[in-house]
């Protein structure tokens, strides 16, 4: 038993880091499953549109009876029939809806794509700052365990009337104070955790280090919301062009074999063909509509249009994103610089003036603003790093890549 509970404990002292969420949201978050099934309902009415090329085979029967029959008719008529139709030219019709529909599929398969990016990129943002937050808490924690051994050694003091109660007050003010921020802290990684729960689809306990590969590939692809957008104007295009297809001849044929049987007859109602087969060949064109189908396509144009200035201005905005995401980078780069040299004069400093402090030589504000500085640098620190890691995601991210391969 001693055996299972050591490999146990492992397994559920085991983090999460962020490759594997983000792998497991693409498998499991329900907002890629909603993307995925509408993906797979344009994929099935593609196909509905392939099948339209093929003829059509139609059965039916009737059956009719006449009291008082009619002259020249059987009273009892029953009828079975098969009917094959097959349309020789329509148009250019089912191409047209055959091309929308592709258009449609593929816009649906990089809208999903775009999702899931954009979904990726949400719980980059939530891990890493839950990180700083977490961070933010262990330097707050630090920061309470130095604050409650000086109210206690102050109190003594103060009990044995060599420190006065303002002393006392003001560490206990600070405490307090503190101890708030903790509770804020708590609850913020806490929403955030459920957050990043959500979009992960799964509990989460504890999160793993996790960093990115700086600056593999530098290059600019256009972002799968851009291609969707760009399909769903081709798919109006296309849509339109069905219309247009009205002012073209419809030719079509139909071969219908028909079984019928009689009854109730008589030399005044006298029976009918048995076996029946009925070939039709039909032409049908529009030449006057009152231009109902050119108002109609139209619209379709100007639609298709106004998802054209939108491709547009999203191309644009990209290339804006992803520039300043460059930038993004080296200032996190500098501010990393900065943060780094700033803890450590804090450290330096809250080193020795708690040394000081102890012996009584500066009085409890100076203590104080350094316990403070110190908290801070290393919060800052700690953040500076993970805004490091958000900065590449984000340019990842508007380079267009898929932000799970840059992870190591």
């Amino acid at each position: 038993m001693k055996k299972i509970f050591l490999l146990i404990v492992p397994m559920l002292m085991y983090g999460e880091n962020l490759k594997s969420l983000l792998e497991y949201a693409t498998q499991n978050s329900d907002l890629l499953k909603e993307k995925t099934l509408a993906q797979k309902a344009k994929s099935i009415e593609l196909e509905s549109k392939k099948s339209a090329y093929y003829p059509t085979i139609d059965v039916g029967g009737f059956y009719q009876s006449l009291n008082e029959k009619t002259p020249m008719m059987a009273g009892d008529i029953y009828s079975a029939y098969a009917k094959l139709s097959f349309d020789i030219y329509d148009g250019g019709k089912k191409s047209a809806l055959e091309s929308q529909s592709a258009n449609e599929y593929d816009s649906a398969k990089y809208e999903s794509e775009a999702m899931k990016k954009s979904l990726g990129l949400k719980i980059v943002q939530d891990f890493y700052t839950i990180k700083s937050l977490q961070k933010a808490l262990e330097s707050q924690e630090d920061a309470n365990r130095s604050l409650k051994e000086q109210l206690t050694r102050v109190s003594r003091f103060y009990a044995a009337k060599v420190a006065t109660k303002d002393d006392v007050d003001r560490l206990q003010s600070a405490y307090d104070t503190n101890v708030y921020e903790i509770e804020t802290l708590k609850f913020q990684i806490l929403s955030l955790k459920k957050s990043l729960e959500l979009n992960v689809g799964k509990n989460i306990e504890t999160l793993d280090d996790s960093k990115f590969i700086t600056f593999e590939d530098k290059s600019l692809e256009l972002s799968d919301s851009i291609k969707s957008l760009s399909l769903k104007k081709d798919a109006l295009l296309s849509g339109s062009e069905s219309l247009q297809s009205v002012y073209y001849p419809q030719i079509k044929i139909e071969d219908t074999l028909s079984l019928n049987g009689y009854a109730r007859t008589d030399s005044s109602h006298p029976e009918g063909v048995d076996i029946q087969n009925k070939i039709l060949l039909s032409l049908n064109m529009r030449i006057y509509d009152n231009a109902t189908v050119d108002k109609a396509k139209e619209a379709i144009l100007i639609n298709a249009q106004a998802l054209d200035t939108k491709v547009n201005y999203a191309k644009n905005e990209q290339k804006m994103q992803y520039d300043l995401a460059m930038l993004r980078i080296d200032t996190a780069e500098i501010k990393i610089k900065s943060a780094k040299s700033a803890l450590v004069a804090a450290n330096s400093a809250f080193e020795t003036i708690s040394k000081k402090y102890d012996a009584r030589i500066v009085d409890n504000v100076v203590y104080l603003d350094a316990l403070t500085s110190q908290t801070k640098a290393k919060a800052l620190y700690a953040t500076s790093l993970n805004d490091l890691e958000i900065a590449y995601a984000i340019y990842y991210y508007y380079a267009g890549k898929n932000i799970e391969e840059f992870v190591q």
